[in-house]
C-alpha cells in the first residue's frame, strides 16, 4: 500500500466511523438493535452445540448459480452453522433492511439492501452493524471467517475469528467492473488470512508466493449427480424447452459473461447450419442484443442444478468457449469434469487450467479458431457415449476428486489452525494482525 492508497484508507474508515455514529444517533434510522429484530428468526441448531460456526463473505448469490460455494458449504452445514453474507443490493427504498433467510439446505443467507446512492463509506457502516447486530441475535462467538471477496475486509477487519480463510475463486481484479482498490484490499486479506485457498492450479502458481499458506483445491464433481445424464435415453422425459431442438446439439451451461468468446459461438452456427447450439444458463456484465442470434442457436436462460442432468443428457457435445482475455487467465471451469461425468465429450478453447490436466490427458477437445473447432466436435461426436475406452479414461480420473473429499481436505488444514491457536488467550482481529503489505501485482 503507497502514501496515497493509505491515506484513502484512512479517509475511508473515518468516514465510515462517522456515518456508523450518526446513523446510531438519527430516530429516524435502524439502530442497531433493530436491524434484524423484526425477523424473529430461531437460529439455534442444538446439534452443533460447541461447534465453531462459518461466516462466510461473498461477492456471489447464493440463489444465482450452484457452483463452488454451494458445493462447499452444503456440505460444512451438515455439521455447524452457516452464515453466507452477500453483498448490498441497492434499491428505490427509503430505508435501509436486511433479509435473513435459511434455504432448504440449513444455509443462513443473509442479502443487506441499501438505498440507490448511497456511499462507500456508509455501506461500510452499515454493513459492520448489519454483521455486529448478526453476531447478537444468533449468538455467534466461535467461527471461522471464510472469505470470496477481499472487498468485504473494510466492514469485517474488527471481528475475532477462530480462523480465516480466504477461497481464492478467480482473479477478481480482471473481471469486467472490478473495484480498483481490490488487490489493496487482497494485500490486506492476505496479511490476516491463515489459509489460501484457490480453485485451480493456474491460480495458485499466481498466488503461492503472496501467502506462507496458500492450497490448490481445483474444481471438484459430484459425479452421481451429473452420472445420471448417461442412463437417460427415454426422449419423453426431455425438457419441453429443448425437446423440438434437432440434432446434433452441442450445449453450453454457466454464466454467459465477458468470458465467452461470443464471435467463436457466432462462427460456428454460421459455419455449420445443421448443428444447434444450446445455450443455458443467465447473461450478465454484457448487453444480450450484443449475443448471436441465428436460428441454430438456442439461449434457453438459466436452470436449476437439479433440472441440469434433464438438459445436458439430451447433448451431443460440450462446449467452453471461453474468451482468451485477462478474465479467462486463471479460471478453472468447474463444468468440465461436470461435463465429462455425464458422459458428454468435450470441445474447449485453450483455457490453461483444462488444457492442463484433460487436454494432455486426452480427455477434452482443444481448439480455439471456428475451422479447428469444428474439426474438434467432429472428432468430439465420434467419441461418443459408446466409446467405452474413453470413458474408462474418463472415470478414473474423476475418481481421484469429489467434492465430499475436497471439503474434507480443506476442513483438516482449518482444524489445524484452530489447535495451533487454541494456546492463544483470544483470537486476533484483522485489524490487530494488519500490517501494510505491496499488493498483488
Amino acid at each position: 500500500m503507497n502514501k496515497q492508497e493509505k491515506q484513502m484508507d484512512n479517509r475511508e474508515r473515518k468516514a465510515g466511523a462517522q456515518w456508523k455514529q450518526n446513523f446510531l444517533e438519527n430516530s429516524d434510522a435502524l439502530s442497531s438493535n433493530t436491524l434484524l429484530a423484526n425477523l424473529s428468526l430461531d437460529f439455534s441448531e442444538s446439534s452443533f452445540f460447541d461447534v465453531p460456526d462459518l461466516v462466510c463473505l461473498s461477492h456471489l448469490r447464493w440463489d444465482f448459480v450452484f457452483q463452488r460455494p454451494q458445493h462447499l458449504l452444503t456440505r460444512c452445514v451438515q455439521k455447524r452453522r452457516v452464515f453466507f453474507i452477500e453483498e448490498p443490493i441497492f434499491t428505490s427504498e427509503a430505508s435501509a433492511r436486511v433479509d435473513v433467510s435459511q434455504r432448504d439446505t440449513g444455509v443462513w443467507v443473509v442479502v443487506p439492501h441499501l438505498r440507490e446512492g448511497t456511499s462507500e463509506e456508509e455501506a461500510i457502516a452499515f454493513q459492520q452493524l448489519m454483521l455486529d447486530e448478526l453476531f447478537e441475535q444468533a449468538q455467534i462467538s466461535q467461527y471461522i471467517l471464510w472469505y470470496y471477496t477481499p472487498m468485504a475486509i473494510s466492514f469485517s477487519r474488527h471481528l475475532k475469528p477462530l480462523a480465516v480463510v480466504y477461497d481464492c475463486m478467480d482473479e477478481l481484479s480482471a473481471f469486467k467492473g472490478a473495484n480498483p482498490i481490490i488487490q489493496q484490499r487482497e494485500a490486506e486479506l492476505f496479511n490476516c488470512a491463515d489459509l489460501v485457498f484457490t480453485g485451480g492450479q493456474s491460480l495458485y502458481e499466481a498466488k503461492r508466493n503472496q501467502h506462507p499458506n496458500v492450497y490448490a483445491f481445483p474444481s471438484s464433481i459430484d459425479t452421481a449427480h451429473f452420472a445420471q445424464c448417461r442412463a437417460k435415453d427415454d426422449t419423453s422425459s426431455e425438457p419441453a424447452d429443448q425437446a423440438n431442438i434437432p440434432h446434433p446439439r452441442l450445449g453450453f451451461f454457466g454464466v454467459i459473461d465477458e468470458r465467452m468468446e461470443i464471435d467463436l459461438l457466432s462462427e460456428i452456427a454460421q459455419a455449420r447450419p445443421d448443428w444447434h447450439l444450446v445455450i443455458i444458463g443467465p447473461v450478465v456484465k454484457i448487453n444480450p442484443e450484443t449475443l448471436p442470434k441465428h436460428p441454430n442457436i438456442h439461449y434457453l436462460g438459466g436452470k436449476s442444478y437439479q433440472e441440469l442432468p434433464h438438459y445436458i443428457a439430451g447433448w451431443d457435445v460440450a462446449l467452453l468457449p471461453f474468451a482468451r482475455n485477462e478474465s479467462t487467465r486463471f479460471i478453472s471451469p468447474t463444468k468440465t469434469p461436470e461435463y465429462l461425468a455425464a458422459g458428454k465429450p468435450v470441445v474447449s478453447t485453450s483455457i490453461r487450467d483444462v488444457v492442463r490436466p484433460y487436454g494432455e490427458n486426452g480427455l477434452v477437445q482443444i481448439a480455439d479458431t471456428a475451422i479447428d473447432f469444428i474439426s474438434a466436435a467432429e472428432v468430439a461426436m465420434n467419441q461418443n457415449s459408446q466409446d467405452s475406452e474413453w470413458l474408462n479414461q474418463v472415470d478414473t480420473f474423476l475418481a481421484q476428486s469429489s467434492w465430499d473429499s475436497t471439503w474434507a481436505h480443506m476442513l483438516q488444514l482449518i482444524e489445524g489452525v484452530i489447535s495451533d491457536r487454541s494456546s492463544l488467550e483470544k483470537p486476533e482481529s484483522c485489524t490487530e494482525n494488519y500490517i501494510i503489505a505491496t499488493p498483488v501485482g
